[in-house]
């Protein structure tokens, strides 16, 4: 099973990622703040995390920092989800050590695309191709 955590202040756009990544052999975490974030990440060594860049208390750059700091989690793949991708805040994001970038609103044919190449090296079988 894998275990996904999704980290976004906006609990609709975490409905809507947990909508597109959910299946029998997915356990979708959720937080809403960085805090949240970090405390899941140590209590849970999720597989993958999809960590909104715009979040109350520390931003999607300083929990990725925390979550790194953390041996048990160094090696486990961000990909980093916001609504502000101004000019050079992919590059920005890949270079700061997020493994993907995606942009709101979310298409949910690259969000698995990217989920599929960080999980299995792309062949990662989605449940739900419909959507």
């Amino acid at each position: 099973m894998w275990k996904i955590l999704v980290v976004d202040d906006n609990q609709p756009s975490r409905e809507l990622l947990r909508y597109f990544l959910g299946g029998p052999d997915r356990l979708i975490l959720q937080a809403e703040d960085g805090p949240g974030a970090v405390a899941a990440t140590e209590e849970f060594t999720p597989d993958l995390v999809l960590l909104d860049l715009q979040l109350p208390v520390w931003s999607g750059y300083q929990v990725l920092g925390r979550i790194r700091e953390n041996p048990r989690c160094r090696a486990v793949p961000v990909i980093a989800v916001t609504a502000a991708a101004m000019s050079g805040e992919r590059e920005r994001a890949l270079s700061a050590g997020f493994d993907a970038f995606i942009v709101k609103p979310i298409d949910g044919a690259r969000l698995r695309a990217a989920v599929a190449r960080l999980l299995h090296n792309g062949t990662w079988k989605e449940n739900h191709a419909s959507r």
